[in-house]
């Protein structure tokens, strides 16, 4: 199978590009949220939507600071919770019920367990940042950015 080159999305629009930027630069940088846990989150959210180029991106940030055995695991975090403190769980799941939005209706029980953990701030702060990956995913998978992994 031949796949057909597509599109370099944040060349052809630049502006939007800069804008989707200044989102993620406000999550990386403006937010009291860990920076583990916004990249944990990234990359959840990326491993459900599947976007390689992000998966690959976070994938590799993350070995830089954590473990192997906690980013290896991350898809089944609900099934191995000593590796992940309460609140990064708690992250996770709002992160999943979010990026499943037209399944989860984003529910109240989902929404509750993620106010009690999270100050208000802190939940929006999240869920922009669950967001904003979501968008990104859907602009790396379609136009298939490249992964630096290697046969």
């Amino acid at each position: 199978m031949t796949e057909s080159k597509r599109l370099v999305w944040h060349e052809v629009a630049p502006q939007g590009a800069k804008a989707f930027f200044g989102v993620h630069h406000y999550v990386t940088t403006g937010t009291t949220l860990p920076e583990e846990m916004i990249h944990l989150v990234f990359l959840r959210v990326s491993q459900i939507n599947g976007c390689a180029h992000c998966i690959d991106l976070h994938t590799r940030d993350l070995l830089k600071t954590m473990p192997a055995d906690k980013v290896t695991l991350l898809p089944v975090w609900a099934e191995v919770p000593h590796l992940f403190p309460d609140q990064y769980r708690a992250a996770l799941a709002w992160a999943e019920e979010v990026t499943r939005v037209s399944e989860t209706h984003a529910s109240d029980a989902a929404y509750a367990a993620a106010a009690a953990a999270f100050a208000p701030k802190d939940l929006v702060d999240l869920t922009i940042a669950v967001a904003a990956m979501n968008a990104f995913n859907r602009l790396g998978a379609p136009f298939r950015l490249p992964v630096k992994a290697q046969p």
